[in-house]
C-alpha cells in the first residue's frame, strides 16, 4: 500500500488529501473562520439540565450551547458502583466544569461534551481521571500487548492520570514512550494552571491545527510523502517532525510546481465527483447516494453491466464491487451516523455472506469506528460510521434557496392551481376591482397559453377582471396575489 498526504494550505483555508495507491480516499478541510472544535477543552458553565434526556446544556462561549449526555460524565468508582448516574445527581444549573468536545456542531446541533478529558500525543493517550493503562485494539499481536501494559504501567507511576497506547506505538521503545509521558504531563499541568484562571465559557486549551493533527493522527509507516505546496506551512510541519517524530521528516517535502497540488493528481475533480448523487462503477452499475438528517442511504444498481453467466452473478459481482466503491465513498464524503445500503437482491446465501465480509475488510482500513448489521430479509444492510465532523457536502454546501434542500420544485402547472386557489379565497372574503397576480416567467407563460381558458373561467365566475405580472426575481414556486 502506498499512500500519498497532500496539504493545500492559503491564509483562509487548509485541504488535505489521502492517497492510497494513486486514489484519493479522503478529503478533509478547514476552514480559518470555522476551525474544527473536537478536541478542544473548555471552562464550562451548566446552562440547563434536562432530567428527561439525562443530559444537560453548557455554555462554553460558542453560538449554540453544547450537548452534555450523562454517559459521558465521569465518576468516581463509587458512583459508578451504585449505578448513580442521574443527571440531576451529578450537575447542577451554573455550576462550571472542566469539558472536551468530541463532536463537532452539526447542522442545528450544539457540539457534544464529554468530562472524560483525553489528550493525545504521537505513541500515547493520556486520560487524567482514568489510573490505568490500555492498549489500542488495532494492535493484534499478544506479547506487543503485554509489553506495552507493562511499560505503561512503569510509565504510570507517579503520574497524575493513565496511559492508552496509541497503534502507532507498536514496536516503540520504552524511551520514546517515556519522552510521551514526560510532554503529557507538563502539558496537563498548563491545562490545570489555565483551567484556574479562566472564566466559565473561555477555551483552555485548543488542539493542533489540521497540518499538525494529521502528522500525529494519521501519519504511519505506511505513508511514504507528506507534499504542502505552501513554504511557510513546510517549515512548520517539518520543524514539529523533527521535534516530535523525527523518523517522519524526510517523508516532508515543499512542492514548488505551477500547477496546484490538487490539480496535479486529480483531487479537485474527484472532489466536485464526491457532491454528486450518482456514482458509476467500473463494470456499468452504479450507486446512488442520498445523505439526509436523518441517515445516508445507498442504492446500488446494476445499470448497463449484463455480465456473461447469468443474472444471480451479476448481481453477485455488481454488489461486490459495490463494497469497495462505498467504503471510499463514505470515507472520502466523511458521511457518519445510520447509513442504509440497498444492496441488489441475492439469492444464494454464500454470496450474501461473501458480500457482507467484503464490505467488513473495505472498512478496516477506516480510521472511523463503524458497526454493521447482517443482511436483512429485505437485502438491505444497516450500518453506522462515527462522525466527529461535518460531511464534505455540509462543508462545501448548503441548502438550495430555491428547493430549500428538496431537491425538487413543484411545476408551474401546479403554482397555476395554487394561484386560481388563492384568488377564490380572497375573492369570498374581500371585495376588490380586480387582481394582480405577480409571478415567475414559467408560470406566467403557461397561465397566458394553456391555462388562458381557465382564468377567463375564473374572471366570469367572480366577477372581477385578472391581470398578470412577470416577476423576473421570484422563483417558480413564488407568487402574490395583490387586490386592487
Amino acid at each position: 500500500m502506498s499512500i500519498e498526504i497532500l496539504m493545500n494550505v492559503t491564509p483562509h483555508e487548509t485541504r488535505v488529501a489521502v492517497v492510497e495507491n494513486g486514489v484519493l480516499q479522503e478529503v478533509i478541510i478547514e476552514r480559518e473562520r470555522r476551525r474544527g472544535l473536537v478536541g478542544n477543552i473548555y471552562k464550562g458553565k451548566v446552562s440547563r439540565v434536562l432530567p428527561g434526556m439525562q443530559a444537560a446544556f453548557v455554555d462554553i462561549g460558542l453560538e449554540r450551547a453544547a450537548f452534555l449526555h450523562a454517559s459521558d460524565i465521569a465518576q468516581g468508582s463509587d458512583a459508578e458502583n451504585r449505578g448513580d448516574n442521574n443527571i440531576t445527581q451529578l450537575l447542577r444549573e451554573g455550576q462550571e466544569l472542566l469539558v472536551q468536545v468530541i463532536k463537532d456542531p452539526l447542522g442545528t446541533k450544539g457540539a457534544r461534551l464529554t468530562t472524560h478529558i483525553t489528550i493525545p500525543s504521537r505513541f500515547l493517550v493520556f486520560t487524567p481521571d482514568m489510573f490505568h493503562a490500555g492498549v489500542s485494539l488495532k494492535i493484534e499481536d499478544e506479547l506487543e500487548r503485554q509489553r506495552l501494559k507493562d511499560v505503561m504501567s512503569v510509565l504510570m507511576q507517579g503520574a497524575a492520570g493513565g496511559y492508552i497506547a496509541r497503534t502507532a506505538a507498536e514496536g516503540v521503545a520504552i524511551e520514546a514512550l517515556r519522552a510521551d509521558t514526560a510532554f503529557l504531563n507538563k502539558l496537563w499541568e498548563s491545562i490545570r494552571e489555565r483551567r484556574a484562571a479562566a472564566k466559565a465559557g473561555e477555551i483552555v486549551h485548543e488542539d493542533l491545527p489540521l497540518v499538525m493533527r494529521i502528522l500525529r493522527d494519521v501519519v504511519d509507516g505506511e505513508v511514504e510523502k507528506i507534499r504542502i505546496d505552501s513554504r511557510r506551512a513546510t517549515r512548520r510541519v517539518s520543524q514539529f517532525a523533527e521535534q516530535f517524530m523525527s523518523e517522519v521528516a524526510a517523508r516532508v517535502e515543499h512542492y514548488p510546481g505551477e500547477r496546484p497540488i490538487f490539480d496535479l493528481y486529480g483531487v479537485e475533480d474527484e472532489i466536485q465527483k464526491a457532491l454528486d448523487r450518482k456514482v458509476l462503477l467500473k463494470s456499468g452499475g452504479y450507486l446512488i447516494i442520498d445523505q439526509t438528517e436523518a441517515m445516508t442511504t445507498i442504492d446500488v444498481n446494476t445499470g448497463a453491466f449484463v455480465g456473461h453467466r447469468n443474472l444471480e452473478e451479476t448481481i453477485f459481482k455488481t454488489n461486490l464491487e459495490a463494497t469497495q466503491i462505498i467504503v471510499r465513498q463514505l470515507r472520502l464524503r466523511n458521511l457518519g451516523g445510520i447509513i442504509i445500503i440497498d444492496f441488489i437482491d441475492m439469492v444464494e446465501e454464500e454470496h450474501k455472506r461473501q458480500v457482507l465480509r467484503s464490505l467488513q475488510k473495505n472498512l478496516e482500513r477506516d480510521r472511523a469506528k463503524s458497526h454493521i448489521s447482517e443482511v436483512s430479509s429485505l437485502g438491505l444492510v444497516e450500518m453506522t460510521r462515527k462522525r466527529t465532523r461535518e460531511s464534505l457536502e455540509r462543508v462545501l454546501c448548503e441548502p438550495c434557496p430555491v428547493c430549500s434542500g428538496r431537491g425538487t420544485l413543484k411545476t408551474p402547472e401546479t403554482i397555476c392551481f395554487e394561484i386560481f386557489r388563492e384568488i377564490l379565497r380572497e375573492a369570498r372574503q374581500f371585495d376588490a376591482q380586480q387582481y394582480l397576480v405577480l409571478a415567475s416567467q414559467e408560470v406566467v407563460d403557461i397561465l397566458l397559453d394553456e391555462e388562458s381558458a381557465s382564468i377567463a373561467e375564473l374572471e366570469e365566475f367572480i366577477g372581477k377582471p385578472i391581470k398578470l405580472q412577470v416577476e423576473s426575481l421570484y422563483t417558480q414556486e413564488q407568487f402574490d396575489v395583490v387586490m386592487m
